[in-house]
């Protein structure tokens, strides 16, 4: 490192510029390798030795990402649960910074950028993992991993999941600053080995063998997104026109397929909204339908017990039978589908009571179970609920589980034109690479997307249309070693973490304590001054 500390406003600046710049590699915008730009510039940043002013740094550069990166809030919220959302979020970061400040104390990682790549990276990715989890079950949006779904990195989410993507698009993103430092000192040779260094791990996904073929046969499915109407509304707005527009939908698959030709036709989250099984006139609306095309309509509805709350459940139901199966979200989002700390909360806005009841968690594994005539047996489908697909647990839990196919019911409808529906997307095609299973994703409003196991898209569709998409998958029954992996890689990032951590404090305290007990050095004794000849 520099003898020189840089300026602090340099630094400030450098730090907002990089967290803008790493939103930009999300969708819609999607520019990947400005992600690799945006954590170079937080390394750089992060130069000065102190913890406090590193977690400052790390502050700013979280609130110049997550401000526009989750602003979809502000237009389903109001402003004050978007701000409180992206400073929760950017306090993440400032711990990061702060912990980075410790690590990089210790002797060998100081003196050694090559272990600064490792530490920094797999610090990183403690961090995305702990905010994953905490507060109130975590928020993973924004994960390095899914911005780079179009990039070759993607692919490596097979191997070791969005942590393993995570880790990489981290570690190249200081390289790309290692190469900075050492051009600045004009050392040719390490500048072009951190470049070379970069250049294998991006293309490290090449040697991935992401296969899409079937394993146990294919399935015909027909998905239906019916639109809310007028943007803004949202699908509570207008419940009978939601439910109409999907029955629509539904009915006009069959200008493309005959009846009895699909296996299973899939509406989104709220596509229904009121629960067909406490509601007469909707069931016999949605029963109509699937008996029409002749197969069974997961259908998103609300269901209501008596001792309080609500369920967010996808219900598959079966022309002339009703509810076959059903799966109830078990990861509601706080202050979004409940309200923690409701009486505390409203002080700061009222939008706590848009939610006037609570949503409850379900406490099964997100299997929907599909009969199959045609096949001849029961085909489980992963079956997760909107924000559910960037938790990787529930996603791994079910296809652990023996599903085949992976769908995700969402409603987006109360985020306007914003890009929560496109990054949403890009958590499912990861979600597909991760898993080896081809993905559905189905949104009220869009945007929808059939997904190969490999994540390429194979369609989409546009936001606040209705639309159906119809496509013959691959149903797949093999884990991934991402799969395989379990929580462990999580762990092990956590565990590594807590140690750097733990030694960059006592190193530090061992050099303070080695100083303050040195005794004090003699000053040199003066040499007497050589004697003048003696005059004769």
């Amino acid at each position: 490192m520099s003898t020189r500390e840089p300026s602090r406003w340099l630094l400030i600046l450098l730090a907002a510029g990089g967290g803008f710049l790493t939103n930009t590699a999300f969708p819609d915008r999607g520019w990947w390798p400005l992600a690799f730009v945006g954590v170079a510039a937080l390394f750089l940043a992060l130069r000065r030795d102190g913890a406090w002013w590193n977690a400052l740094v790390g502050l700013v550069w979280g609130l110049a990402f997550f401000l526009p990166h989750i602003q979809w809030a502000q237009i389903a919220t109001d402003t004050v649960p978007w701000l409180a959302l992206s400073v929760l979020e950017a306090v993440f970061l400032a711990l990061f910074g702060a912990m980075w400040t410790w690590v990089r104390r210790i002797g060998f990682v100081g003196r050694n950028l090559a272990w600064q790549v490792v530490t920094f990276s797999v610090l990183w990715v403690a961090v995305e993992q702990w905010r994953s989890e905490f507060p109130f079950g975590g928020f993973p949006w924004g994960r390095l991993a899914f911005s780079q779904v179009d990039s070759l990195l993607g692919r490596t989410a097979w191997l070791g999941g969005g942590l393993l993507v995570s880790l990489l698009t981290a570690a190249i993103g200081v390289l790309l600053a290692v190469f900075l430092i050492e051009a600045r000192r004009v050392r040719a040779l390490p500048a072009l080995c951190s470049l070379g260094t970069a250049a294998v791990l991006l293309g490290a996904g090449l040697v991935v063998p992401l296969d899409t073929r079937a394993e146990t046969g294919t399935l015909k499915i027909g998905a239906v997104q019916g639109n809310v109407g007028e943007p803004g509304l949202g699908s509570f707005a207008n419940r009978g026109e939601v439910l109409a527009n999907h029955v629509d939908g539904t009915v006009a698959l069959l200008d493309e397929v005959d009846p009895g030709e699909l296996d299973v036709v899939l509406w989104p989250e709220n596509g229904s909204d009121l629960d067909p099984q406490t509601t007469p006139d909707v069931a016999a609306d949605i029963d109509a339908a699937a008996s029409a095309v002749g197969a069974p309509v997961l259908v998103g509805a609300q269901e209501f017990p008596e001792t309080g709350g609500r369920y967010n459940v996808a219900l598959l139901w079966a022309p002339g039978q009703g509810v076959i199966d059903r799966y109830a979200k078990q990861h509601p989002a706080p202050f979004g589908e409940y309200i923690p700390m409701r009486s505390f909360v409203r002080i700061f806005s009222d939008q706590v009571d848009r939610v006037t009841t609570d949503m409850i968690a379900g406490d099964e594994v997100a299997v929907i179970d599909l009969p199959s005539e045609r096949l001849g047996r029961t085909v489980p489908l992963a079956t997760v609920i909107c924000f559910e697909v960037a938790y990787e647990e529930l996603i791994r839990d079910a296809v652990t589980a023996g599903a085949e196919l992976l769908v995700v019911p969402t409603n987006n409808a109360s985020f306007g034109y914003s890009a929560e529906s496109t990054q949403q997307l890009a958590m499912s095609r990861l979600r597909a690479i991760e898993t080896g299973r081809a993905t559905v994703q189905i949104s009220t409003v869009g945007v929808s997307g059939i997904i190969a196991p490999n994540g390429a898209l194979l369609q989409s569709t546009e936001l606040f249309t209705a639309d159906q998409m119809i496509a013959t998958l691959p149903l797949r029954d093999s884990l991934t070693p991402a799969v395989r992996l379990g929580y462990w890689p999580g762990w092990v990032a956590g565990g590594l973490t807590v140690l750097l951590v733990v030694a960059g404090v006592v190193s530090h305290v061992s050099r303070a304590a080695a100083s303050a007990t040195a005794p004090a050095r003699k000053p040199a004794a003066k040499r007497p001054a050589p004697r003048k000849p003696a005059r004769r």
